[in-house]
This record gives C-alpha cells, structure tokens and sequence, in this order.
C-alpha cells in the first residue's frame, strides 16, 4: 500500500502530495494522520522555507472518505474531539490546521475537485492557486455534518459570514470564477502547481527569519485588538531587526549579490 501523502524536499522547499490518485485523493484515517504528521515534520525542519501542497493525479481532494463512516475503528466520540498534544486542534481538523500552524509560507494548488474536507485542507495554507475548471464545495451538509476541519480559523478573514453561511448550508459547487471574486482562492491559473512552485523559489530565496515572521504577523496579529496588533508587530520586527539574516539581506543588495541566508 502507498503512503497516502508523500513528502519531498528540494532546495528549501517541500512538496507534500495527497497520494490518493485512485480515489480522487478522499481523505482516509491514515491519510488526516499522515497530514498533520507532515505539518508537524516540516515545521520542526528549520531548512524548509517554503511549501507546496497538491492532490497526485488529476484532483486535488474529493474530500472525506465515506468508507469511515463504517470503519468499526472510527471513534465518534468526545475522544476524537479532544485537542491533540501541544495544538488546540484535534485529531481531524489537525490535517487543516498544520497547515496554518507551520511558521512557512503553504501555497496550495488545486485541480480537479476540492470538495468537503478537501476544501477545508486547502483553506489551511496561506495561497491558494486553482484551475480555472476546479469544482468547490463546503459540502458537508450532504452528509448531516458541519464543516469541522478548523474552517471557523481559515476561512472566516476570507469571506464574508453571510457568504459562508450560505456555501454551508446549500452544500453547493462553485468555479474558480466564484472562488476567486469571493476572496476564497488567490488567483487562477492553467498550471497552479507549476505557478506554486514558482512563487515558493521566490519566497525561497527571501530572509527564512523575515518570512516566518510575517507569517507569525498575518495569522495571529489580524485578529487580535489593535494594541496588541501592534505590539506584536513590534516585537517581531525587534526579532529580526539587526540578526545576522537582516545584515545578509542589506549587504546582498548594497553589493548587488544573491544573498546567503542562514536557516
């Protein structure tokens, strides 16, 4: 059997694949574990300055694997709701929101289909490119679910509440077109992996110091009071102001060179 995601690291950045070809990539248990196990790998490898999340094949996740449903292992209860170890996210929604917890930039690309659960995954990283022939849905309520997969984190600095309220209860699909005037994806392209990889060799390239602090910045400082916004803007730019990755980044482009950054 497969691994079902699969991680690679190339010159700073991480490619981590949803590797479930054969069944549109539907989200198993082994796969939710495996993908907050990567989330949690790549944040504790100070070398990787960028990632890239994809679906193998020709989508990117059709969402939940409804063979869970009658898996006898499956735990519906409290237990499986529980926060798991040092993240306040539990077990399911932990496969969304390593993705939002790792200190590195996540681009997703999305093709094929990005549905229920798989939406939710990709709502996790930080850009999210698209074919202009994906299909998307918060789709939960088919199945008499809510949309569980730490959504009220990722998705809600995104798109209006009165937009998500009705995406969530009609289950409907939607294109790319509709995504992206709606704010939930960054930009279409024919090729979202290849424009992915592109803008991760851009971020790669940049101070890993000044990056991880922005993102630090965006997801924790956007939604806390004003006073506390811009305490904590000061103190992450006091943690970078001076070190050795700034000094780099001024003397690389005072001299007219490629910097050398240190991870």
């Amino acid at each position: 059997m497969s691994d079902p995601v699969l991680i690679s690291i190339d010159n700073h950045v991480a490619t981590v694949t949803l590797n479930r070809p054969e069944k549109a990539n539907a989200v198993s248990l082994a796969m939710f574990d495996a993908l907050a196990a990567a989330g949690s790998e790549i944040a504790a490898n100070r070398s990787v300055r960028a990632v890239v999340l994809h679906g193998a094949g020709d989508n990117f996740c059709a969402g939940i694997d409804t063979g869970i449903f009658q898996d006898p292992s499956f735990d519906f209860g409290e237990s499986a709701m529980a926060p798991v170890d040092d993240s306040p996210a539990n077990r399911f929604q932990s496969a969304a929101y390593a993705w939002r917890e790792c200190p590195v930039p996540v681009i997703c690309a999305i093709q094929g289909v990005a549905f229920g659960a798989g939406l939710q995954i990709a709502l996790g990283a930080d850009i999210r490119y698209a074919r202009p022939d994906v299909t998307l849905s918060i789709m939960e309520i088919k199945w008499g679910l809510i949309p569980d997969m730490a959504i009220s984190t990722t998705l809600r600095d995104l798109v209006p509440a009165d937009r998500v309220k009705e995406l969530a209860w009609t289950g409907r699909t939607f294109d790319a077109r509709e995504a992206l005037s709606m704010g939930l994806i960054t930009e279409v392209h024919d090729d979202p992996l290849a424009a992915a990889m592109e803008v991760a060799n851009e971020i790669r390239v940049k101070s890993p110091d000044a990056i991880r602090a922005m993102k630090q910045l965006v997801v924790r400082g956007w939604s806390l009071p004003d006073s506390e916004a811009l305490a904590l803007e000061a103190k992450l730019q006091l943690g970078v102001m001076g070190k050795k990755n700034q000094l780099e980044a001024v003397m690389a482009n005072l001299q007219k060179r490629a910097p050398n950054f240190d991870d």
